[in-house]
């Protein structure tokens, strides 16, 4: 009966310690101003209160649909990974397409202006993160989806400082030609294998570009994805605007639990 009690104080004991070591997550977000040659970009901050020290930062580079909801939301799922996020402002001033006529224009104008105008926007959000009291600016990656997906990768192709960047149905037509010897950041592009707007021949490209660029980079595609497979909304934009998108559970599972893996090995997480 005596060690029968003993082992119950020391279990309650056992478990008031690992209590007190494990905070709640307490996630804060909040709409924050940077600029970028005189234009005023709100973007999205979000990271857990809870955790101690310096954390590694990811940049979220949203859809051509602009920073909206669903790219916040992903910030926040980064949060509560442990990381401080920062959903970016591509357009200026918090801008939001909503038809794809709208889009295509906005991200058509960043992207025909990349080097000036893509360039200066998204360095100017990486600074933005870099100074953040609760990011380590030595462990900086980027994730982007579709439109954000192609500005990642241009900008890993170019040598920006960062550790590794994943583009989610990104389109590879629009990234340039990485410069050789130049790309400091590791690669991983997650695409679907039945995606209109990235085909076969584009991603053989893409691949083929980044070996001659000496690039560590690598490509995985889901069998029966379509684009924006990632987005749960695909479904009825598709069917508003008679675009070949629509989600896949299965492919937004397995390409979320790739871009972990990779973040936890870059940023040493």
């Amino acid at each position: 009966m005596r060690n029968i009690w003993f082992g119950f104080i020391f279990g309650v004991f056992v478990l008031g310690i690992v209590s007190m070591g494990s905070a709640e997550p307490k996630i804060e977000s909040k709409v924050v101003e940077y600029r970028a040659q005189g234009a005023v970009m709100k973007g999205t901050l979000v990271y857990d209160e809870a955790v101690k020290g310096k954390q590694a930062g990811v940049l979220v580079v949203p859809e051509w649909w602009g920073l909206n909801d669903y790219a916040r939301r992903r910030a926040r799922m980064l949060a509560e990974l442990g990381y401080t996020a920062l959903a970016v402002d591509m357009y200026g001033d918090g801008k939001q397409a909503s038809i794809p006529d709208e889009a295509g224009k906005l991200s058509g104008e960043v992207m025909k202006n990349f080097d000036t105008v893509g360039v200066a926007r998204f360095t100017a959000a990486l600074d933005f993160l870099k100074r953040q009291p609760t990011v380590d600016p030595g462990r900086i990656a980027a994730i982007g989806y579709c439109f954000g997906g192609s500005v990642v990768l241009n900008m890993a192709g170019q040598g920006a400082d960062l550790r590794g960047v994943v583009s989610f149905h990104g389109g590879l037509g629009s990234v340039k030609p990485a410069r050789a010897g130049e790309v400091k950041a590791k690669v991983l592009v997650l695409t679907g294998a039945a995606d209109n707007f990235v085909p076969p021949e584009q991603v053989e490209t893409f691949k083929q570009q980044m070996k001659a660029a000496g690039a560590d980079f690598r490509v995985v595609e889901y069998p029966g994805a379509t684009h924006s497979f990632t987005n749960p909304d695909a479904d009825a934009m598709g069917k508003k605007f008679n675009m070949p998108i629509a989600y896949n559970a299965e492919a937004d599972r397995k390409s979320w639990d790739e871009m972990k893996a990779f973040l936890a090995t870059i940023l040493n997480k």
